[in-house]
């Protein structure tokens, strides 16, 4: 039996894409602020790209952190990636 994950695709709101973990499919976003933010924690200046464009160049880290929400799991249905994802809370 074969199971295929679907392609990404481009909403509204950012990138909508599929997870796997122990082998159930897991629908996850990453939202357009999401993929900027990555870009400049980068260094990469992702101003002139296209959001497919950064999406499939930080696919795997982006695949990995949903993952790792997914086995811990955080809720959302999809699960929602947001800026605050990939960075850590500032502490005073």
């Amino acid at each position: 039996m074969s199971h295929t994950i679907p392609q990404p695709q481009l909403t509204q709101d950012g990138v909508t894409f599929m997870v796997s973990v122990d082998s159930i499919g897991h629908q996850c976003i990453i939202t357009h602020e999401a993929l900027r933010k990555l870009s400049q924690l980068k260094s990469i200046d992702g101003t002139d790209t296209e959001t497919m464009e950064l999406f499939h160049a930080y696919e795997a880290t982006i695949s990995g952190v949903a993952r790792r929400l997914v086995a811990a799991k955080v809720p959302g249905n999809p699960l929602v990636m947001r800026a605050n994802t990939f960075c850590a809370p500032h502490t005073t």
